[in-house]
């Protein structure tokens, strides 16, 4: 221990902090080291007893293959063979898991393992791409840096049958911060089916049968809803004044009949494809969460909430089909099945939600807070987080530019407008029947207060 300046400076004080700034250091310089956007392309193709992986990866996004270079820090293409073989058995044999029903197929062989120039464009086609890298390799007197280069493999699986059901599992999400994969299907049949997969996918069924794209649907429609919080405060406004079962289930199939119809319209290509469109309606489902929560406040009627929740359903329909858009290409030839398939994990996500609140709110209603008050505080605090959310939306859509209104969009808004007067015309319908129902209940609750 020394002293200076008045201070005791302790030496062994300091071991922590200096393991902790080498530590920071190495993984700072690893981090940078990790590429930010890494593309890959990849075909999958089953033909007779063999099933054929052709991938397309940046070499920089292979950071632990030591990669021969030559004079002037270019790839020095004569050695470089066991040093591709090498990545493509590091970075893609070792993670690429192929299933043909539900068994596990063995490792693959590396057939061939090239490096291309990032102007190639064979890997439009499958039989182009195969074609390349089967043909003649770069000149070895090429100068190419390394992390320049495009690396083209060929994977070989054994096989029962061409016709079997094919699944896989890419875990190639270590190869940069952000991996984009074009996953391009070619079964016995010829009609190649595309896959836009993102980060870590999972199990990806190459041509899922319907009971497979159900049950996989129903599990995204569960967690979408659950991973929502709007959609969870918006659930909680509808139900927060209303805890009986005739007007819970009232109230639960008005929003569920509302947000199906936006659900199906978006999922088959009728929405608006324009930028300014999801923060449009992520600002109208804030907006939809204000109002109810304002409406607690003030005051609510049974007969004019199932209403609110058919209408506001129609906005959050369209806040559920965002979640959908990327996973249909999942569906293979189960489009409608898929649909319902997700629109049911969505009921039954709501399903657990109301089993979960309405006892809660019991509790709450019993012992903490009376009904009318506690009504109104908890309306107050959603209403006060769901303008914040209004206004940080709003802020984002003013950012993009105004739709342009030419004829196709003309034509796309007359066909909205004419499912909003449809949708108005049996609102109007339903109303006027539930009406009398409505009226003979409220005499009959009158006379048991009045007594004989």
């Amino acid at each position: 221990m020394r002293t200076c300046g008045g201070c005791r400076i302790d030496r062994f004080a300091l071991v922590p902090l200096a393991l902790f700034l080498l530590a920071f250091c190495a993984l700072a310089a690893h981090a940078h080291d990790i590429p930010n956007d890494v593309k890959l392309h990849a075909y999958v193709k089953p033909a007779g007893q063999r099933l054929t992986v052709l991938v397309r990866v940046p070499m920089i996004a292979m950071r632990e293959v030591d990669f021969p270079t030559r004079s002037g820090g270019y790839l020095d293409l004569a050695r470089a063979d066991p040093a591709l073989r090498n990545a493509a058995k590091l970075w893609l044999a070792d993670n690429l898991e192929v299933f043909e029903g539900d068994k596990r197929l063995p490792y693959p062989s590396i057939a061939h393992a090239r490096v291309s120039l990032p102007s190639d464009r064979s890997f439009e086609s499958f039989d182009r791409a195969l074609a390349h890298i089967e043909g003649p390799k770069l000149p070895d007197d090429m100068a190419l840096y390394w992390s320049h280069g495009l690396l083209d493999v060929v994977l070989e699986y054994p096989i029962r049958s061409e016709t079997s059901d094919f699944s896989i599992r890419p875990k190639l999400a270590r190869l940069g911060l952000q991996v984009a994969i074009t996953l391009r299907f070619v079964p016995a049949s010829g009609t190649m089916r595309v896959f836009d997969l993102h980060g870590d996918p999972g199990l990806v069924r190459l041509d899922p049968r319907w009971h497979q794209a159900f049950a996989r649907f129903v599990e995204l429609g569960f967690t979408h809803i659950l991973d929502g919080a709007d959609h969870l405060l918006f659930l909680l406004c509808l139900i927060l004044p209303f805890r009986k079962l005739r007007a819970l289930v009232l109230i639960a199939t008005a929003f569920t009949a509302g947000h199906s119809i936006t659900l199906i319209a978006a999922a088959l290509g009728y929405a608006p494809q324009g930028l300014w469109f999801p923060p449009f309606v992520e600002t109208l489902i804030a907006a939809t969460i204000v109002y109810t929560a304002l409406e607690n406040i003030v005051g609510y009627k049974l007969e004019r909430r199932w209403i609110i929740a058919f209408a506001f359903g129609l906005v959050h329909g369209l806040g559920f089909s965002f979640g959908l858009q990327q996973s249909l290409q999942l569906a293979g030839e189960h489009l409608v099945t898929s649909l319902l398939a997700f629109n049911v994990g969505i009921e039954l996500g709501q399903l657990l939600v109301l089993a979960l609140m309405v006892p809660v709110l019991e509790l709450v209603f019993r012992f903490v807070a009376a009904e009318r008050v506690g009504t109104i505080i908890i309306s107050a605090f959603i209403a006060h987080t769901a303008w914040h959310w209004m206004v940080d939306r709003a802020e984002v859509l003013g950012k993009f530019p105004p739709p342009v209104w030419d004829a196709a969009a003309l034509a796309h808004g007359v066909r909205w407008l004419i499912l909003g007067l449809v949708i108005a015309a049996i609102i109007w319908f339903l109303a006027r029947s539930l009406r009398p129902h409505s009226e003979e209940r409220r005499r009959e609750t009158l006379d048991k207060e009045d007594g004989p």
